[in-house]
């Protein structure tokens, strides 16, 4: 079966009520049901307001982290089925900036993926080296170790998406390049089980200047954008690219 295509926003900690507006503009651009599918993940303050902003113009709505729990003592906590009640339809765990700056190891990632799948929301489990595992040629083994430690037992290609973040490339001047995009994700494709029906997402930078290359390689099933999904030109102009 084809893979389709997933353009997915992920607003980070930007976003009051009135960024709303963007999903009228993202509809108003054309960029909507053109064959790939388009994903926003507001911070959890506006999910429940984004489902409602989105809901007529086939835009899905994710959160951008979970606890693994699904309910308890968590001061400051979101659970799966929060963002589930409140109208989700996935969120992302393991980024790259909770990896470093909340310490998040393999298990706890999965964790959170396995209460994300348990809510009834599908998971982007992000995986990706530093400039240090590149630099050492190690980022075959890193990305292998964050794989096999982060995905759940029993997931299939319907139940996640993989995000592959070159850490190195994010916000750092540096970029990577078509072939080394391309070489990792036929490798993380490899690396999963019943890989050709799982979609990867490349998430290192994407700007509309660079989604046509990017978004045109083999084994690359879409995007994981950042700041250029905070405007909707910029992320309508990613998904044309799709």
């Amino acid at each position: 079966m084809p893979r389709t295509p997933l353009i997915a926003g992920n607003w980070k900690m930007h976003g009051l009520t009135d960024a709303l507006g963007f999903f009228d503009a993202l509809a108003a651009s054309g960029a909507v049901s053109r064959g790939c599918e388009l994903l926003v993940c507001p911070p959890a303050t506006l999910v429940a307001a984004a489902v409602h902003a989105a809901r007529s113009h086939d835009i899905r709505i994710g959160g951008q982290d979970c606890h693994a729990e699904s309910s308890g003592a968590h001061t400051g906590d979101i659970s799966a089925a929060m963002l589930r009640d409140a109208g989700a339809d996935y969120v992302i765990v393991g980024h790259s900036e909770r990896r470093a700056d909340h310490g998040e190891t393999d298990d706890i990632v999965r964790a959170k993926a396995e209460a994300a799948r348990g809510a009834g929301l599908t998971p982007i489990i992000c995986v990706g080296e530093t400039l240090a595992d590149r630099e050492s040629g190690q980022e075959e083994d890193v990305v292998g170790r964050q794989l096999a430690g982060s995905i759940p037992s029993g997931f299939g290609p319907a139940h996640y998406v993989i995000a592959y973040e070159p850490v190195w490339a994010i916000g750092t001047g540096r970029t990577a390049s078509a072939d080394d995009i391309a070489a990792m994700h036929a490798f993380i494709r490899s690396q999963v089980p019943d890989g050709e029906g799982v979609r990867i997402l490349y998430g290192g930078s994407v700007k509309p200047e660079n989604a046509r290359e990017i978004l045109a390689l083999d084994d690359v099933d879409g995007a994981l954008v950042g700041g250029a999904s905070l405007k909707a030109e910029s992320f309508a102009a990613i998904a044309v690219s799709a």
